[in-house]
């Protein structure tokens, strides 16, 4: 089992920048890559960035060129560092983790409003 908890999330004005952070534990070994989806109001959950084992990263259109994912392995924890927010970057963040099972946290919530 692998669990995953999220932190960083609040209000914040457009343009403006946030850092998610999403601290692993358990059964690291088994995971594959790890990454971030989102799900706003009404719409269906998105993946938004990934990163595999060797480094390897995926993004969005929506949200390349400002978003950057990064891990820190001594630490267990993968980072979302997210410049330039838009009003349409509002949505529930998501933690997920795959290794031969999927893993989820709990979410945390960004909002970008004026």
């Amino acid at each position: 089992q692998v669990q995953l908890v999220e932190s960083g999330g609040g209000l914040v004005r457009p343009g403006g920048s946030l850092r998610l952070s999403c601290a692993a534990s358990g059964n690291m070994f088994r995971l594959n890559g790890m990454g971030w989806y989102r799900q706003a109001p009404g719409k269906q959950r998105e993946p938004v960035a990934a990163i595999n084992n060797p480094g390897s990263t995926y993004y969005a259109s929506s949200v390349k060129g400002r978003f950057t994912i990064s891990r820190d392995n001594a630490k267990n924890t993968v980072y979302l560092q997210m410049n330039s927010l838009k009003p349409e970057d509002t949505a529930v963040y998501y933690c997920h983790a795959e290794g031969g099972e999927e893993y989820w946290g709990l979410g945390t919530q960004v909002t970008v409003s004026s």
